[in-house]
């Protein structure tokens, strides 16, 4: 065999590899990334798309135990190849319908929703109201972000100006016109574009994107790094007009891939959400949904606090003996094997091969949720005790990244996507991170814990004479927080107080 061909085909085996390892960690990462009713959603899909796939029927309920917090767990993953051929059939049409599209932005273009929310009325679980709107879910990030009260005002404006799809299809010069017309900012479209990039870090991945193109790359920019991603951002950013045609030929061809890395590549981009925005909702009065707890924390009256994963009807997955023995048979029998038998073993081999990866994938999402809480309560242990807000230490995500040993998108997606209930309440995980202020003295302390504060002087306050900033600043520094009187406006200006001439 010549050289090149040698190199040539190590290339293949060695993108297959890459390929075959980055579906089981997507796979792991879509699966934590679901709530439970969608989570349970993915699990029924799956067995109805896989006949290797079985359930047991027994009640599994006894088998989840309360988790303590210091406990181990050994889970392990896997590098099956394994393809959800439900929803890439799913993202597939809304992608097709989106590129379609392209050019008829007045027009309502359908969206890939994900998974439905279970409905089985017979489950027994606490449903909680969420009227939080899209708006909304963008000013809390918006307050968790460092920003001048420039960049506040433009972020703000910006927010409001998104399209229902989470795109920003205003241009920066008319933008920057606006602002200047209706609010008397003369803000530079370079300054417009600074923040404009700040909002496209936000969740979900491809919000404030000003065209789909730009949509879908800052999807692919949110992947961990591989040989797939840089294909992927490859095909967006150089071949797109042949991608929205779907002229796969000249792709591979372009990019020389064989027919399987092709699939593969395709099935990928598939995955890609043309309307991010949808998934955070619509408006106040249209986004009300049901919520179930991922966890369930008790605290018990000494201060011990356990957790639970919450399993609502989650079953327990195993291969079909049926699929394992016909696997069985058919290797044993390799011989004098006829051509219908080999297709049959390569079909069993494949089946029986996707449910061992789609069981592993769902242990690793056991494992990865339970090493998350277990972490965010060992840090906001107090807070778990006594339910006060000014409890919350500083925490972000690098922080239980680092406690867990997990990625950092890994974190960002359980956050994003599960709640919890506790003895005080049900929160959204998103709820025990916040940025922290260092004092002079070396003293660290939660910007929730200073806005607690804030928000007690000011409901204190006598009514015919309400403090200023500068009052506020000097009360606050008495009860050793040594922040700054822009940092007071700041933060009263995010709980929703207006200044002080407005609160008599």
């Amino acid at each position: 065999m010549a050289q090149g061909q040698v190199q040539e085909t190590r290339q293949e085996q060695a993108l297959k590899q890459l390929q075959t390892i980055s579906q089981q960690q997507l796979l792991q990462s879509q699966l934590v990334e679901l709530p439970l009713n969608q989570f349970l959603e993915r699990i029924n899909t799956e067995m109805d798309d896989n006949p290797a796939l079985e359930a047991d029927t027994h009640d599994h309920d006894e088998d989840m135990a309360h988790e303590d917090y210091g406990a181990d767990e050994d889970t392990t993953g896997a590098d099956e190849d394994f393809a959800a051929s439900k929803e890439r059939e799913d993202r597939q049409t809304a992608l097709d319908e989106a590129l379609s599209g392209i050019g008829r932005d007045d027009e309502d273009l359908p969206v890939y929703h994900g998974s439905g929310m279970a409905t089985d009325e017979e489950r027994e679980e606490i449903i909680y109201g969420d009227t939080v709107s899209f708006y909304d879910r963008l000013k809390e990030q918006m307050g968790e972000t460092e920003l001048t009260e420039r960049q506040a005002e433009i972020m703000e404006y910006l927010i409001g100006s998104l399209d229902d799809d989470g795109l920003l299809r205003k241009s920066a010069d008319s933008i920057a016109d606006e602002l200047a017309i209706y609010h008397g900012l003369d803000i530079s479209t370079e300054e417009i574009d600074r923040v404009t990039a700040i909002l496209q870090e936000f969740d979900p991945p491809g919000i404030g994107a000003r065209t789909l193109q730009e949509c879908l790359l800052l999807q692919i920019d949110r992947r961990d790094e591989s040989r797939l991603k840089t294909l992927m951002r490859t095909v967006i950013g150089k071949y797109f007009d042949e991608f929205t045609k779907k002229h796969w030929d000249k792709i591979s061809a372009a990019l020389k891939l064989n027919d399987e890395q092709t699939e593969a590549l395709a099935r990928e981009l598939r995955r890609l959400n043309p309307k991010p925005g949808a998934a955070m909702g619509e408006t106040v009065g249209k986004n009300i949904h049901q919520i179930t707890p991922d966890f369930v924390i008790d605290t018990q009256d000494d201060g011990t606090v356990t957790f639970t994963l919450n399993s609502g009807d989650i079953p327990e997955l195993h291969v079909s003996q049926s699929f394992a023995d016909m696997l069985k048979e058919y290797q044993d029998n390799k011989a004098g094997m006829s051509r219908q038998m080999k297709e049959a073993l390569l079909y069993t081999k494949k089946k029986v091969a996707a449910a061992q990866g789609f069981i592993e994938a769902v242990k690793m999402r056991h494992r990865t949720l339970t090493l998350t809480m277990r972490a965010i309560i060992k840090w906001q242990h107090r807070f778990f005790e006594e339910g006060d807000e000014a409890a919350l230490r500083p925490m972000i995500l690098k922080d239980i990244a680092e406690k867990t040993g997990l990625d950092l998108s890994t974190i960002s997606r359980v956050s994003n996507s599960k709640y919890a209930q506790t003895r005080w309440g049900t929160f959204p995980l998103r709820y025990f991170f916040s940025d922290g202020y260092v004092t002079e003295s070396g003293e660290e302390l939660s910007t929730r814990e200073i806005k607690a504060a804030l928000r007690d002087i000011i409901e204190a306050e006598d009514k015919k004479r309400p403090l200023s900033d500068d009052a506020l600043k000097a009360e606050l520094n008495k009860k050793g927080y040594p922040i700054a009187r822009r940092t007071v406006a700041k933060y009263r200006e995010q709980l929703g107080i207006p200044i002080a001439r407005l609160r008599k």
